[in-house]
């Protein structure tokens, strides 16, 4: 298998890690059993420079490598234009395929903004021009769409998005074949909209951290080279895209209805009780991303589409531990203990999906053993996110170690 995480950011976005270098992201995409890295954030200036002074290139086009680590040149941009009157913010990702053309794109993009400012440039202009100005640049290069549902800055986000892609896109729409679902959402929710059939479904971690990559991914059956990873997006190939690595989407912090400042959390139905208001402030809550994929939904849930990529749900082995100990995520015994045991038995999704629960219980405590087996199995209990909050999860372990342990992302 070839594991893939291509939404990422670099230490030149804000609130990331400054830790995302690519000396750490190539040790952690060890650590998590990836193999491929998108670079994220290649308009910065800076980052672009790294990026050109580090990465290699391998044998297969497009495809770089850092320490036996493989990358693929992306960037997320963040289009603010107004249609029909109104505002509309899209966050997009750009896959770019060469390294020799990283200063022709960035030259014509910073025409629309300030590419320095942030590692994820905010640009003055359309989608569908943003499409334009990429494919006039690298006529291999393409863009998806990034975390599709999220209330800001999303294609279909309930703040500033849209209800069907034509109108974002226009006659630029052949252009799109692939959406990023984001942490909120899962395929099986996406499913519900016979519109998305024909797009390929793909999943990334959106990174601000080393220690959170691949906490969303990509599993293809072998490695391929740019125009090859297009191809299979483009055709939704299922012969050579096997599945994709889902967080809870419960756990985004985006899922359910809510305002944050008033601690509201409603279901979709509840928030239509209430007429979207919440009853603390009277102020309108924020639409999440259930209720938003119900607004849309053509189709009941169950139903799947023709050609669907299969899915599975994990909870990341740090934030398993820190459930299983009661710490906090980032605390120093629970990195301690996830390099131990990453060290001592093998990659983090190989620990995860692969290892037989006998192997594992012969290194690993018994407590965390029940507890990946347990997520295998999907026996969690999970307190949806809103406005901005993260969900909370519990693992049902048999033995009385349960309890709540909310996600520190």
């Amino acid at each position: 298998m070839y594991i893939a995480d291509f939404h990422i950011h670099s230490k030149y976005s804000r609130a990331t890690s400054k830790n995302m270098n690519i000396e750490e992201l190539a040790k952690w995409a060890k650590y998590k059993g990836l193999n491929l890295i998108g670079t994220g954030d290649f308009t910065h200036f800076l980052w672009a420079h790294e990026l050109k002074e580090k990465l290699v290139p391998s044998d297969r086009k497009g495809i770089y490598n850092y320490n036996g680590t493989d990358f693929i040149l992306t960037t997320e941009v963040c289009t603010i234009f107004e249609k029909r009157g109104k505002i509309k913010k899209i966050h997009n990702i750009i896959f770019l395929s060469s390294l020799e053309l990283l200063d022709k794109i960035n030259q014509a993009l910073e025409k629309y903004g300030d590419l320095n400012v942030d590692g994820r440039a905010i640009l003055q202009i359309e989608a569908k021009n943003l499409v334009k100005v990429v494919k006039s640049i690298d006529e291999k290069g393409f863009i998806v769409p990034a975390h599709i549902w999220t209330p800001h800055f999303s294609l279909f986000g309930s703040n500033s998005g849209f209800d069907i892609i034509e109108d974002c896109f226009e006659n630029m729409t052949e252009e799109i074949f692939a959406l990023e679902t984001g942490l909120s959402s899962d395929p099986y929710m996406n499913w519900q909209l016979s519109s998305l059939d024909d797009f390929t479904l793909i999943s990334n971690s959106d990174a601000h951290s080393p220690s959170k990559l691949g906490r969303e991914a990509n599993i293809f059956k072998s490695p391929f080279d740019f125009l090859q990873l297009r191809k299979i997006l483009r055709e939704k190939d299922i012969s050579q895209f096997l599945f994709t690595i889902e967080y809870f989407p419960e756990e985004g912090k985006y899922h359910f209805d809510g305002h944050r400042n008033c601690k509201i959390c409603f279901s979709p139905e509840e928030s239509i009780k209430n007429k979207n208001i919440c009853p603390i402030c009277k102020k309108k809550i924020t639409i999440g991303v259930m209720h938003r994929i119900k607004e849309l939904a053509d189709r009941k849930e169950g139903e799947k589409p023709e050609k669907a990529i299969p899915f599975y749900k994990l909870i990341p082995l740090d934030q398993l531990i820190g459930f299983i100990f009661e710490k906090p995520v980032e605390s120093l015994s629970v990195q301690n203990k996830y390099l131990d045991i990453v060290q001592k038995v093998g990659t983090e999704f190989d620990i995860l999906l692969n290892i037989s629960e006998e192997n594992l219980s012969k290194v690993i405590e018994e407590e965390i053993v029940e507890g990946i087996m347990k997520v295998r199995k999907e026996k969690v209990k999970i307190q949806p996110g809103y406005d901005g909050e993260f969900g909370k999860i519990t693992i049902l372990l048999d033995s009385d170690k349960s309890k709540d342990q909310q996600t520190l992302f």
